[in-house]
């Protein structure tokens, strides 16, 4: 079952870089080559129009479709919402003495394409060697603003080799781009036309009337005249530029998009205010957004850079993972979430998913604390679906969708989307650590506390009482494992509802104390009777954990221990992935699991839990994990380093900073693992870094990879930036801003300052 990694991109330290073009890669490499803003994102393609294999994907937060499925039974879903492909604003074509650019067809040479994560642009230059022996250098620059996040910015130079003489080109906006699922367009032209240099077009979707505006205006190196190219759903203008040997010519294009997902605004109000954002952008130059693009990424490698001396490959892959969940999500659109793909695919359907709390948080927390206030936000604007979701299917309370775009369930898997119950656990589990960390009570009384008492209702009514034993739990479920299908008494699920109902009673209490006005207020509009907490209180207290006493092993549900044992490494490593070689049913049948269910739970509450139980626990589970999940290695990373198995956790961790850059699960071309990148920066801070965060103060217990002299991270803790630099004989701590704070290092407590804090590396913290 070993992961073969595809290695072709060149390795460097702050970019990706690939050489020369291979089209059995370029999807690949589209996906890998994806920039993004949070508001919107664009996938690697060639704008000047590829006739090869490729994804032209533009995305935008929020922008969805529907599809109606129509199942009749109560309780599974009718419709759903997904992620829709829009407007091709890089749209380019160019020729050159009537011969058309492409790269499928065009004879090419010294092609080079780079993402710099520096200046957070993307690059791409060859030479084009036309039938009538001319040859003409291009280069395409782009990039989609950190700062402005309506902009996005192209450029394209030319530079002919051995000619003088004109390049045609036509510049554009196309809404006629494939939903590939679909196979169709899913837009409908609403308005287009010119005004003032501007040219703009707006369309809406063709089943929920979600609208965007698009617009670019055109600068260029010489005086250029334009003529109208218009047809249904495009809008562009075309004009040429004069060449002249050895000398470089080009234009410059300014975008502007602007989404309305909501239906907020009419049409007429979403043009007038793309329109008022398109004329501002009118006064921009080029030099100056791209300098500001530059500033912006210094920043973030000022605050969250991880460093690495003796593992270049490593060191390019998480500054690639950190790169990607800038440009993902940073916060500066409350009620956003983070789709599994980002936005650099269609495949998951641009949906979300519980692993937003669970693994993309802590990034969030520790490197921008305002962009984790704005990921739970989105749950608190999406609390009356959920509530709605619990109706739907018999419960009170709020029922977190297992996959949504809009806070509506998403997911047409019955088994999934209603048997896995533990989102809304998620989404509790986000709530205490984000508070815990970040310390800010007021999240918490004025949105926190409202969605804990709606979870805690949907668990107070989803659970029924065993018959034997008296205890509560959950019946016919699927837990964190998808391998494990209408079981009862999940274990994970058990535990992180019984959590649930705690914090959310303590955080209650606390309330009352320190906000009691606000209490009444609250308790009065979600009218809370004071009776549900004392049931609360005894569901929690009576919540069924199975686990062995004798072994300390936890029993992932009610008879896994009684199921059929496979030999996972028997599996012939041509069946995987196992859900295109295996029948579905089949994949039920034996204690064979997908991805950490058990040590998912003592990872989140990592205190609670002894070492010799994570080491017991993780022998029993680790030989029946078979990792078909891209977030599976990273937790079992994280344990088998605090447990001591420093060689096992770095083969866990090899591929994890490089899932998609070297293509391990063959499936890149369909979009970035977003999470599982998140999942990778964990592997760094909380495997090898050995932090936690669900104790009493931040805690660290530093390893060193043998393969590795020293590395370095950066965590935000009570407003206070830490510097830690593990080397093979020492661990430095260091305030970087905000003043000082208390951690723990191996078991002891320290205060770090600006002055900083050297300690012996931990004896035995090299892997061997």
């Amino acid at each position: 079952m070993a992961k073969v990694a595809d290695k072709y991109l060149k390795v460097d330290p702050w970019a990706i870089i690939e050489e020369g073009f291979d089209t059995e890669r370029n999807r690949v490499s589209e996906s890998i080559f994806s920039l993004g803003n949070e508001y919107m994102g664009v996938r690697g393609y060639a704008e000047e129009g590829y006739s090869g294999d490729s994804l032209i994907g533009s995305y935008f937060n929020g922008l969805n479709e529907q599809l109606d499925i129509g199942n009749h039974y109560k309780g599974i879903i009718r419709s759903l919402r997904y992620m829709v492909n829009s407007v091709d604003w890089l749209h380019t074509r160019i020729a050159v003495d009537g011969e058309q650019l492409d790269l499928a067809k065009s004879k090419i040479s010294d092609y080079v394409r780079k993402l710099d994560f520096r200046t957070g642009t993307y690059r791409r230059e060859f030479v084009w060697h036309l039938e009538n022996g001319k040859s003409l250098k291009l280069v395409f620059t782009r990039l989609v603003s950190m700062t402005m996040s309506h902009l996005g910015l192209q450029q394209v130079a030319f530079e002919p080799l051995n000619f003088s003489g004109s390049v045609d080109i036509i510049a554009g906006l196309d809404f006629n781009i494939i939903h590939e699922e679909r196979g169709v367009s899913m837009w409908n032209p609403v308005r287009s036309g010119e005004q003032d240099g501007i040219s703009a077009i707006l369309a809406s979707t063709i089943n929920t009337g979600n609208k965007l505006f698009s617009s670019f205006t055109l600068k260029a190196s010489q005086p250029i005249e334009t003529a109208r190219v218009e047809r249904e759903k495009f809008i562009g203008q075309s004009f040429s530029l004069e060449l002249t040997q050895g000398e470089t010519a080009h234009f410059t294009k300014f975008a502007i998009n602007c989404a309305d997902s909501t239906s907020a605004r009419s049409a007429e109000e979403l043009w007038s205010e793309g329109l008022g954002l398109a004329v501002a952008s009118l006064s921009l130059e080029e030099q100056a957004v791209l300098a500001e693009q530059e500033a912006y990424w210094n920043g973030i490698w000022e605050t969250s850079d991880i460093s690495i001396e003796g593992d270049p490959e490593n060191q390019q892959g998480i500054r690639f993972c950190i790169f990607q969940l800038y440009q993902t999500y940073h916060g500066d659109h409350p009620g956003f979430n983070i789709g599994a793909k980002g936005l650099t695919g269609e495949v998951y359907r641009g949906l979300a998913f519980w692993d937003t709390e669970s693994y993309c948080l802590p990034f969030y927390m520790f490197n921008n604390p305002k962009a984790a206030k704005s990921l739970l936000e989105f749950r608190y604007r999406t609390l009356p679906e959920a509530m709605q979701r619990a109706k739907d299917v018999d419960c009170e309370g709020a029922c977190y969708p297992i996959a949504t775009i809009d806070g509506t369930e998403s997911c047409d898997l019955w088994q999934h989307s209603n048997l896995q119950l533990h989102v809304g656990t998620a989404v509790s589990f986000g709530i205490w650590h984000y508070v815990k960390n970040t310390g800010d009570k007021e999240f918490l009384f004025s949105k926190g506390v409202e969605m804990l008492i709606q979870i805690s209702r949907f668990y107070a009514t989803r659970g029924q009482w065993g018959q034997r034993t008296g205890e509560y739990g959950y019946f016919g479920v699927m837990g964190p494992d998808e391998f494990q299908l209408m079981v009862n008494n999940n274990c994970y699920i058990n535990l992180m509802a019984k959590k649930s109902f705690e914090f959310a009673l303590e955080a209650i209490q606390e309330m009352k104390e320190k906000a009691p006005s606000e209490f009444a207020e609250l308790s009065a509009k979600v009218e809370l009777r004071e009776e549900e907490l004392g049931d609360w209180s005894n569901k929690a207290e009576k919540m069924k954990i199975p686990v062995d006493k004798e072994t300390g092993v936890y029993e992932e549900h009610d008879g896994f221990f009684d199921m059929p044992h496979i030999d996972i490494h028997s599996i012939p490593v041509t069946e995987f992935p196992l859900y295109s070689n295996w029948s579905y049913d089949r994949l039920y049948r034996y204690d064979m699991i997908k991805q950490p269910d058990v040590l998912m739970f003592m990872f989140l509450y990592s205190e609670q839990f002894t070492k010799e139980e994570k080491l017991a626990n993780y022998e029993y589970y680790e030989s029946r994990c078979i990792h078909e999940s891209s977030l599976s290695p990273s937790i079992h990373s994280i344990l088998a380093s605090e447990i001591g198995k420093h060689e096992e956790a770095y083969n866990f961790f090899e591929f994890a900073t490089r899932l998609d850059l070297d293509n391990y699960n063959r499936n890149t071309r369909e979009g970035l693992h977003t999470t599982s990148i998140a999942a990778a920066w964990m592997n760094i801070v909380y495997g090898f870094g050995g932090m936690r965060s669900d104790g009493e103060r931040l805690s660290f217990q530093p390893s060193l990879p043998e393969r590795w002299t020293s590395y370095s991270f950066q965590v935000m803790y009570e407003g206070v930036l830490l510097k830690i630099v593990v080397n093979k004989d020492n661990v430095s701590l260091k305030a970087i801003s905000g003043g000082s704070t208390e951690i723990i290092v191996y078991g002891q407590r320290i205060k770090v300052d600006a002055s900083g804090t050297v300690l012996p590396l931990g004896e035995g913290m090299i892997a061997g």
